[in-house]
């Protein structure tokens, strides 16, 4: 799914080099490791009805520099399951899963996913403290959606 996904993400490197097939037709591998052997590292697969329809990666980085329990490093539902709502309950299942402090730093040219984090993270009744950063500095170009899940939202 990886490879769907680096797909998917690659028109948001437009007129840049990064995100280029190598010479097998495949993107970069994205590094993995970290999420088989670092306990703040969390795989998730997702699913439907027993169909796999995408995944998640968690990490702690915080992208605003603040303190942060968890962070949506990656999110993806493949094409065929889009649109439909699956997406915003896979997001509110993961964060019943996870209570505390969140982040979502989202690609400044990606305005899908803004609006999918900013509505994701509003229709849950487990959300409060909802605050956009937005970041244009070395370490990250565009908004960070922060809020928090569980213990007095």
């Amino acid at each position: 799914m990886m490879q769907l996904y680096a797909h998917d993400f690659s028109e948001q490197w437009a007129g840049s080099e990064r995100g280029e097939l190598d010479e097998h037709g495949r993107f970069v591998d994205y590094p993995l490791e970290p999420y088989w052997r670092d306990p703040d590292h969390i795989p998730l697969l997702l699913r439907s009805d027993g169909h796999l329809i995408g995944f998640a990666l968690l990490n702690a980085e915080a992208h605003s520099g603040r303190p942060t329990d968890r962070n949506m490093a990656e999110f993806f539902i493949v094409r065929k399951h889009r649109r439909g709502g699956l997406g915003t309950l896979a997001a509110h299942a993961i964060f019943a899963l996870y209570p505390g402090q969140w982040e979502a730093a989202v690609a400044r040219r990606n305005l899908a996913a803004l609006a999918f984090w900013r509505r994701a993270a509003a229709s849950d009744p487990q959300v409060s403290e909802i605050e956009e950063i937005d970041l244009d500095d070395a370490s990250w170009n565009g908004p960070v959606i922060r809020f928090r899940v569980g213990a007095g939202a």
